[in-house]
């Protein structure tokens, strides 16, 4: 399955090629292909080439090689389409890497000019001290570029105020099906003849397209078609097929257009009108300028009005947009039960009252609080006067992130669904008149039911007239891709009925393209066939796209009615479906390519490298690939395996920031556990899996091993031996082991505290005991100060370092010790507490799905039991058992870096809390994601470079500039990370929470 035809001439490009080019069946190029054969949507088609150009004059070639070798040029920014926009058997051409640039911020006169490569909300990050925004608000803005955005006329959350893409496009720069680079913008009439006659046109094709536009579009019978054909004009979001009718008002002279009021402005033509929501079919994006707006009013109120049927929501919508609301956006039961269940969404659903059919998220913008506070009040009168909805939560400022956060990932969440009925994309784009769409969406519901036999879920934007609606259908079945294709033809008949749109804003791709003839009329569908033409005669552009597409339900992701059996893991995987089930749940949404501007850990080795292979999608795109294989694995696919999986920091922010819950982290841990059982254990994950074993013996004389690597020739030799980078230092190996001193205490200084509270469990894990012995030692003592009797019970090591490297079968004997030993001790009276993140949360994370059945209630019992000690502290600060008067009152800055699997996992709130248990502590916590250490990864040679990148992206500066404040990191790798970035030393809330005792 990985091998694909070689095509030997792609080796004539490198030479003159500055960018990355993949094409051979070396096991790199192999992944990387694979992993551009998908996008968000349903399909897979296998490229023959990968391209990742760095300029215009990269394009320009691949231009050129794609026409004289009948290919398909495939333009692909974010890879987020849904409609197979960006799958195609030709040369996949990504612009995400190399074409990111901002180009010129003219904030006087509100436009800005970049690359196709930009980010969303990186450019609104950029344009925000200047006081602007871009509007358009995909849910995927956190990593949709504008490229993408211009290919799919992408609307977004607040599209009532702020509209389309097209709205706010004000010219195009692209390089046409002639190899010429033109410039699209607002043309007068004078200038629009110009460009006729032939002047200031870059090529004779430029020429053309004005000509040839003037003599289509100035025909009345035309005019009159798409006039008849296309949406009506009532309905805002509209993606089907071309926009010709957003060109057609500049040839029109009748009366209404003669009876403008003189001060009117004239018409203009714009040829990027057309190319937005063309998905690049007709020319490849170089640069484009955008329309900025003023950045929203300060204050803003979201309503979360609840209802008992999605009917009711509907017609509370109209109420909202008569209030004048910025956004009006439902989400419905279905969503909000999956909710539940999902570690990030658990936190952002507290404003959930029972269990509604649906809520409509209605915000209302203004200058004040009184003011938006007002416009809330009278918007839920309003819905009470009219029995609309049976509660009415509403939130202000920053608390409205939460339930848009939960909006946004609505789509997403539902692949979490066990089983193969999976929620498809099919007919989860139609718009039609907002007015229309309460009995819209119940003709829709009674067809799909009474018809096919499925039931609906509903999200996104009511306010503009588009519900995003998602079926379960099982694609894998040749029943289920029946289905799928009778439903959207059956869903064509009811948009045209209502004269709307099949697609409000995700577009038409290979998808929708066989219903455009129907919804527009063969006239009109000629015409989009002619245009494609004239603009790109050698069909070279995204081909198969919009016209001329395959069926819709050919090239799926799996072949139909095939049984692939789930492969045998040490893990279990059962509540997940199994292993292969879990990787195809990453629905493709991309939400691992957002960047460090946008916030949050995952995923660490993207924001620093900015490559596909490196996101969770892509690594679960390749085990997907891999595990649904029938005959036995080569070395080959191992290798093409292992390099996407290499960069993988096990981090697990996957596992709480993927809407789907991938959790990479234990799937790169079982493969590379099967992969040691085909090809053997390497050296140096013996040695970093064997940490505990030799800290043992090393510690019988540390005073050798802390020579060793004190010393700095020495300590680069040794480094070097093992595979560690020669400038990474090693943390020192303690003279007395924490577990030695605790044993060896006297009976006095084991009391020296008040010892009548609650006892507790202290877990000593390996890291603590052998390097971070201090630590052990100021909390322990912090505990009994604070008034607790703490024990170490008899456990073993956690397993961490074995998991680390993939040697899962080592971690799970030391599960099946840890949790005999302690499955009697532990109880809800009796907590274990641990210091280092990473090895307390194997026993709440890996130890359950570790242990064998007869085991597994006691381990997640004493998971429900075991605590970070940040999160033990602040529980017994609420619960008001901790002294706070024990503590300096001293002022002092902290500075808080979080663990990534303390943030995946617990939470940071816990943290702060501790740590502000000092009256006069003032704790920030810093936005880094990952620290960039991960354990082991970044003390290897060919780690180091990336370790240090990540650290830079906000980590590091951020302990730089904090020159006054005390730096906290709970995990012994952050601390060691930043001590190797920075020269700064970091310490354990524990240890800052000690020297704060009075």
């Amino acid at each position: 399955m990985f091998r694909l035809s070689q095509n030997p001439s792609f080796a004539n490009l490198l030479p003159s090629f500055e960018g990355d080019l993949y094409f051979d069946n070396s096991p790199e190029h192999t992944a990387q292909r694979i992993l551009y054969a998908t996008d968000a949507s349903v399909y897979q088609e296998m490229p023959i080439a990968v391209a990742l150009p760095k300029t215009v004059g990269d394009i320009k070639q691949l231009l050129r090689f794609a026409q004289q070798h009948g290919l398909g040029l495939i333009p692909r920014a974010a890879g987020t389409s849904l409609a197979g926009q960006v799958v195609g058997s030709g040369i996949v051409v990504d612009i995400s890497k190399y074409f990111g640039k901002i180009l010129d911020i003219k904030a006087d006169e509100k436009w800005v000019r970049v690359q196709p490569g930009v980010i969303r909300d990186d450019l609104n990050a950029a344009l925000k001290p200047h006081g602007l925004l871009f509007g358009p608000e995909t849910s995927t803005a956190s990593r949709a570029m504008i490229g993408g955005m211009i290919g799919n006329n992408s609307c977004g959350l607040h599209s009532i105020i702020w509209g389309t893409t097209r709205n706010h496009l004000l010219d195009v720069k692209a390089v046409l099906s002639d190899g010429a680079e033109a410039t699209f913008g607002p043309l007068t009439q004078d200038q629009f003849e110009a460009k006729c006659r032939g002047e200031n046109v870059v090529s004779p094709l430029e020429q053309r397209l004005y000509v040839q536009f003037r003599d289509w579009l100035s025909s009345p019978a035309i005019q009159q078609h798409i006039s008849e054909g296309y949406p009506k004009p009532t309905v805002t979001r509209r993606n089907t097929g071309y926009a010709l009718d957003a060109l057609v008002p500049f040839f029109k002279n009748d009366a209404s257009l003669s009876n403008q009021q003189a001060s009117a402005p004239a018409p203009t033509f714009n040829f990027a009108h057309l190319i937005a929501g063309s998905e690049g079919t007709l020319c490849f994006i170089t640069e484009a300028r955008l329309n900025l707006l003023p950045l929203p009013p300060r204050e803003s109120a979201l309503v979360c009005a609840h209802f008992a049927t999605i009917r009711q929501s509907l017609e509370a919508n109209l109420v909202a947009l008569a209030h004048g609301c910025s956004a009006s956006e439902l989400v419905d039961d279905y969503i909000l039960q999956l909710t539940k269940t999902n570690i990030e969404q658990t936190k952002n659903r507290t404003f959930v009252e029972g269990d509604p059919k649906a809520i409509l998220m209605v915000e209302f913008f203004g200058d004040t609080v009184e003011g938006v506070t007002k416009k809330a009040a009278d918007f839920v009168l309003d819905l009470q006067q009219k029995e609309l909805g049976y509660a009415y939560p509403t939130l202000f400022d920053t608390d409205t992130q939460k339930p848009w956060a939960l909006r946004k990932a609505g789509l997403s969440i539902m692949y979490n669904i066990p089983g193969d009925d999976k929620p498809a994309n099919v007919i989860e784009d139609t718009a039609v008149d907002v007015h229309d769409l309460p009995d819209y969406i119940d003709e829709l519901d009674r067809m799909a039911w009474e018809q096919h036999g499925l039931k609906l879920e509903y999200s996104a934007h009511a306010g503009a007239g588009e519900i995003h609606v998602l079926p379960l259908i099982n694609l894998k079945s040749s029943e289920g891709r029946a289905k799928f294709r009778a439903l959207l033809m059956d869903t064509a008949q009811l948009v045209k009925k209502y004269g709307g749109s099949l697609s409000g804003e995700h577009g038409d791709g290979r998808l929708r393209g066989e219903c455009i003839a129907f919804m527009l009329g063969p006239e009109n569908f000629q015409l989009c066939k002619d245009v494609k033409d004239l603009w790109d005669p050698h069909n070279t552009f995204n081909p198969g796209k919009i016209v001329n597409t395959p069926p819709m339900n050919e090239s799926l992701r799996s072949e139909a009615d095939r049984v692939i059996p789930q492969p045998n893991t040490v893990f279990d995987f059962s509540k997940d479906g199994g292993l292969l089930e879990l990787a195809e749940k990453c629905s493709g949404s991309g939400d691992c390519r957002k960047t460090e501007i946008s916030g949050g850990t995952m995923c660490p080795s993207y924001m620093a490298t900015r490559r596909e292979r490196d996101t969770t999608r892509g690594r679960a795109n390749i085990l997907r690939h891999f595990y649904s294989r029938t005959e036995k694995p080569s070395d080959h696919d191992y290798e093409a395996v292992k390099d996407v999986l290499d960069l993988c920091l096990s981090c697990k922010a996957c596992k709480a920031e993927c809407p789907s819950s991938v959790d990479m982290t234990r799937m790169k841990a079982e493969f590379t556990q099967q992969k040691y059982r085909e090809t053997g254990i390497p050296l140096r994950a013996r040695l970093v899996g064997n940490f505990t074993k030799l800290m043992s013996l090393a510690s019988i004389a540390p005073w050798t091993y802390n020579a060793i690597y004190d010393n700095p020739a020495l300590r680069r030799a040794a480094n070097r031996a093992v595979g560690f980078h020669p400038d990474r230092t090693m943390p020192e190996l303690a003279k007395v082991t924490l577990r030695k001193w605790f044993t060896n205490r006297s009976e006095k200084s084991a009391r020296s505290g008040n010892t009548s509270g609650s006892q507790l469990l202290f877990f000593c894990d390996e890291f603590t005991n052998y390097n971070d012995v201090q630590v052990g030692q100021k909390a322990i003592q912090l505990m009994e100060r604070l008034g607790y009797s703490v024990a170490i019970p008899e456990h073993v090591e956690s397993g961490r370092t074995y998991l680390s490297k993939g040697l899962v079968d080592e971690a799970k004997a030391i599960a099946i010790r840890n949790v005999t030993l302690l499955k009697d001790l532990v109880t809800d009276d009796l907590p274990l507490i641990g210091l280092e993140p990473s090895a307390i949360l194997t026993f709440r994370d890996e130890y359950p799905v570790l242990v064998p059945d007869n085991l597994k209630g006691d381990a997640e019992r004493i998971a429900k039991n075991v605590f970070l000690f940040e999160e033990w502290l602040a529980r017994e600060a609420d619960a008001g058992r901790i002294d706070r008067n024990q503590f300096t009152t001293t002022a002092q800055l902290v500075k808080v870096h979080g663990h990534c699997h303390q943030k995946a996992l617990s939470s940071m709130v816990p943290v702060k809390k501790a740590l502000s248990l000092p009256r006069n502590y003032t704790v920030q916590l810093i936005p880094s994601g990952c620290c960039g250490m991960a354990g082991s990864f970044g003390y290897e040679t060919e780690h180091y470079d990336l370790s240090m990148q990540i650290g830079e992206l906000v980590l590091f500066p951020a302990v730089r500039q904090a020159e006054t404040a005390i730096i906290s990191a709970a995990g012994t790798s952050c601390r060691h990370q930043i001590k190797d970035g920075t020269g700064r030393k970091a310490q354990h809330p524990a240890e800052i929470l000690f020297d704060a005792l009075l």
